[in-house]
């Protein structure tokens, strides 16, 4: 394992919740937005969008020739894949008053559950926080290490 492998695990890692924590701001922001795009010529409210991850890959080749040598695999960090729509269906909410009802008095918003959407920004930020910490104590380890031949 190479002395700074750890660094780039983490900031992998970090870089990823980062970004996970902003597609889940834009979902809470665009909650009650009934109007985001248009499409043939109909107001379609907004998509809840998420975020997509998988483990940072070598080519099967690297794989391979790892395991035949007998060296164990050591992981390479995580990235972001896609970000994907949500294809749940919109909440029909009733209001004939709105600009957006359709002829039976329906708005259709967007399929964002706010509660939900805490609850993985609770774990996002918790991710974050965990791998600043996993961060902070290599670098100490490697600063210990260093001292250790004054």
């Amino acid at each position: 394992m190479k002395l700074n492998n750890s660094f780039g695990i983490s900031s992998s890692a970090l870089t990823a919740q980062r970004l996970r924590m902003d597609v889940i701001s834009s979902n809470i922001a665009n909650a009650e937005t009934t109007r985001a795009q248009v499409v043939n010529g109909q107001a379609v409210p907004y998509r809840r969008k998420m975020v997509v991850m998988s483990p940072n890959e070598t080519e099967f080749g690297q794989t391979l020739n790892t395991a035949m040598n007998g060296q164990s695999k050591v992981g390479q960090g995580v990235k972001v894949t896609a970000i994907q729509e949500d294809q749940t269906a919109f909440k029909p909410v009733y209001n004939p008053s709105s600009p957006d009802a359709d002829k039976d008095g329906y708005v259709y918003m967007p399929n964002v559950d706010v509660l939900k959407e805490m609850v993985d920004m609770i774990s996002a930020t918790r991710s974050y926080e965990a791998n600043v910490t996993a961060l902070n104590a290599s670098k100490s380890m490697e600063t210990k290490a260093l001292q250790i031949g004054k």
